[in-house]
């Protein structure tokens, strides 16, 4: 097997969202964007109680891309401008395209708040090619009980989309994309296959690896890598428990401007969202 060589190492520094602080690896310094995949928000974990709520997000819009979460830990609701009103859990993501345009929110579940715990997860953009950002919006989700699964020895790759060994993710995408969770245990190791049009990335959420047996991931230090398109893929060993995001994507290559909660090709069209969005046209949530 060719391995895909890195392009780019990047910690996880902190940065606000409102009052809210998590970890933001794209963009950085580092890694200011990994076309298809434009902006990563790692949130907790946080102590969720009566007392204590910071991450209850009320109605906003999107157009032109697709946020999706994935929960690491905790439940989360989501309500829509389609309609949709759904709760996820741990392991379970939410999949939304924006299209031309979606109001929603999210937040801990009431009785989430009741009963207290740990929320965790990550917010991912990806971007939508010019001839897909005026699509009609739309929902996806999936539990982890539903995703196809690869169990190895000391350790597990779960299929969130795209395909892996001949197993296929539940959500289906609008452009050739891989995302997968990976639970590595110490002296695990697994191997990943990355189509050679793909650029791909992983990102540590938890423990520590040797990438390619040269690049370490550790927790607190280096948490995320980028690949070069040179390869059939990557492998990882485990030298404590951990957990992993790999995404893969094949690059837009086309222009970016993002622009609040808006990601369109030209400054004209965001401003054109932000007066559409004015006016209602992106649907209603009460």
């Amino acid at each position: 097997m060719k391995y895909n060589t890195v392009r780019n190492t990047s910690n996880s520094p902190f940065t606000m969202m409102g009052p809210i602080e998590l970890r933001q690896p794209i963009p950085s310094k580092n890694i200011p964007r990994a076309d298809p995949f434009l902006l990563l928000h790692h949130y907790g974990p946080y102590p969720i109680n009566k007392q204590n709520n910071p991450f209850d997000l009320g109605t906003h819009p999107h157009r032109g891309f697709e946020p999706i979460t994935f929960l690491i830990q905790g439940e989360q609701k989501h309500r829509d401008s389609l309609g949709n009103v759904q709760i996820i859990k741990e392991g379970g993501v939410q999949w939304i395209t924006s299209g031309k345009g979606i109001l929603h929110a999210e937040g801990p579940t009431p009785e989430f708040i009741e009963k207290g715990g740990e929320l965790e997860g990550i917010q991912l953009w990806l971007n939508l090619p010019a001839h897909r950002k005026m699509m009609e919006p739309n929902y996806q989700q999936a539990n982890i009980e539903q995703m196809e699964k690869i169990t190895m020895d000391k350790a597990l790759l779960t299929i969130i989309a795209g395909e892996q060994k001949g197993k296929k993710g539940v959500i289906e995408t609008q452009t050739p994309v891989n995302a997968f969770w990976l639970d590595v245990d110490e002296g695990g190791e697994v191997v990943v296959d990355i189509p050679n049009t793909h650029d791909a990335l992983a990102y540590l959420i938890k423990g520590e690896v040797l990438v390619n047996e040269s690049e370490v991931l550790s927790y607190g230090k280096t948490a995320m890598l980028t690949f070069h398109n040179d390869g059939d893929g990557f492998v990882v060993k485990a030298t404590k428990a951990s957990k992993l995001l790999v995404l893969s994507g094949e690059p837009i290559q086309e222009p970016v401007v993002m622009e609040g909660p808006f990601v369109m090709n030209t400054r004209k069209e965001t401003l054109q969202a932000f007066m559409d969005y004015q006016q209602g046209l992106m649907g209603v949530l009460d």
